[in-house]
């Protein structure tokens, strides 16, 4: 059981859930006083111990049966409450309906004995259908269907199953016992879908806590979709993905930390140290210096960025404790200081809320001007730690671009990056100022796509270990 538990936190911490190594040693000593008898008291040990944000909790509902439930209610025998000549009508039509086909003959003795799949069937299913190559949860129910094809459970089963329901009909078999031997079979399908659910589900979460996060940032063709083709339920789909993405950023900045324990040479530390050596330096001694990242972010949000913005503020949220402070901007034809919303709300509401208040309409974007408002209001945001990041696509409608405002953040600031959502092929065409800015900044990174975006932000960190 401890193994499980070790388990059930790495796919946790996969989903997003912050869980600290003292949390994780409450729950161990939790699960000891409460024993696991009682299952609902189980989990609300775990529960109490792990959960500290409400849409954890929801992360928690879902893996919890993936790990300490029983893989779905166990299937029924349709043939148990059949009297002997029922039982024996039903035998005689089942023969006389598959003949010498074995290719249902495994699903039958599913769904009309009640025999639940061994886990080595499931396993042999699962390979087949790919699920060992699956670690993305809109993956779940594309996968359970393929396993259910690959069992028979298809429309030529159903086409069987009432022929069968005809042909025990004609052989005389009441009605009573007819609708009881059809909704026991059909509960048997459900329950049946449940039981390659929850092993689907319990697959994806072990291979995406499995996944050393140091890999590069490989996912859907979702996440390496372009923002402005993707549908609104492509978007929402997204959602969903944004809190492990986080998971793995925070993962791989960790480790940078870890690698750059080292740090550079202290002389004067090391000559102290090895006096007692006669001078002899046998002991190295190092300076460690972790900053974290000081952000300021000035994000388009006209109808062209506007779903990067929401994924650049959403990722760059949920990954607070790996960032000194961020101070976010958005602008459209001025610029506005959003940071109260993020100081009062989790970020994915924040985001709902900011975007509401700020939505496209019929006018121009204008980032000079929103440049030339924000050295005059807000250059106190910027310091020598601050990376200043500017998310848009350049464009100013043949409005003055005000260079010399990005000069003047620059020389205040640590390092100056911009994130493009477009085409680099398209910078400088038509209204486009992007090539003028481009010299200006010390990287500009495409974020055409998420997996982009979030490569980009990944890179953050290393300007910082």
């Amino acid at each position: 059981m401890d193994q499980r538990i070790v388990e059930f936190i790495a796919a946790l911490r996969a989903a997003g859930v912050r869980v600290s190594l003292a949390e994780s040693a409450d729950a161990f000593r939790a699960t000891e006083v409460v024993g696991v008898q009682q299952r609902d008291l189980f989990k609300s040990a775990l529960s109490t111990t792990l959960v500290k944000e409400e849409p954890d909790q929801e992360v928690f509902e879902k893996l919890f049966p993936y790990y300490f439930g029983s893989g779905g209610p166990p299937l029924l025998n349709p043939t148990e409450d059949l009297d002997p000549q029922d039982a024996q009508m039903l035998k005689d039509a089942l023969r006389a309906l598959l003949g010498d086909d074995d290719r249902l003959k495994q699903l039958l003795q599913h769904i009309m004995e009640g025999r639940n799949p061994s886990q080595e069937e499931l396993d042999e299913m699962g390979r087949r259908a790919g699920v060992p190559l699956s670690r993305q949860d809109y993956q779940k129910q594309w996968l359970a269907r393929r396993m259910m094809r690959q069992l028979g459970m298809d429309k030529e089963f159903q086409e069987l199953m009432q022929e069968l329901m005809e042909r025990l009909r004609e052989m005389g078999m009441s009605d009573e016992a007819l609708r009881e031997l059809a909704a026991r079979i059909r509960a048997n399908e459900g329950i049946l879908q449940e039981q390659i659910e929850n092993y689907v589900g319990q697959q994806i979460a072990r291979q995406q806590a499995e996944q050393d996060p140091r890999q590069p940032f490989e996912g859907p063709d979702l996440m390496h979709r372009r923002f402005e083709n993707l549908s609104e339920s492509d978007i929402q789909e997204l959602r969903h993905q944004i809190r492990r993405l986080a998971a793995r950023l925070r993962s791989r900045a960790a480790l940078r930390m870890k690698k750059g324990k080292r740090g550079t040479l202290d002389p004067k530390r090391t000559i102290r140290i090895n006096l007692r050596n006669g001078g002899v330096p046998l002991e190295l001694k190092h300076k460690i210096h972790h900053e974290k990242p000081k952000l300021v972010i000035i994000c388009d949000v006209s109808t062209s960025v506007r779903p990067v913005a929401e994924f650049m503020l959403r990722l760059v949220y949920e990954l607070q404790d790996q960032i000194a402070k961020a101070r976010p901007f958005i602008f459209i034809d001025d610029i506005s200081d959003i940071g109260a919303a993020f100081q009062q709300y989790r970020p994915e509401i924040a985001v709902e809320m900011v975007l509401a208040a700020n939505p496209p309409g019929y006018y121009n974007t204008n980032l000079g001007y929103s440049l030339a408002h924000f050295t005059e209001d807000y250059m106190d945001a910027v310091d020598h730690r601050t990376t200043v990041i500017i998310l848009g696509d350049g464009r100013n409608n043949y409005l003055n671009p005000r260079l010399d405002c990005v000069t003047e953040i620059k020389s205040r600031a640590r390092k100056m990056l911009w994130f493009n959502n477009e085409d680099p092929h398209l910078w400088g065409t038509g209204d486009s100022d992007m090539l003028a800015y481009q010299p200006l900044f010390d990287a500009v990174h495409t974020v055409s796509n998420l997996a982009q975006l979030t490569e980009a932000i990944d890179k953050l960190f290393d300007i910082y270990a």
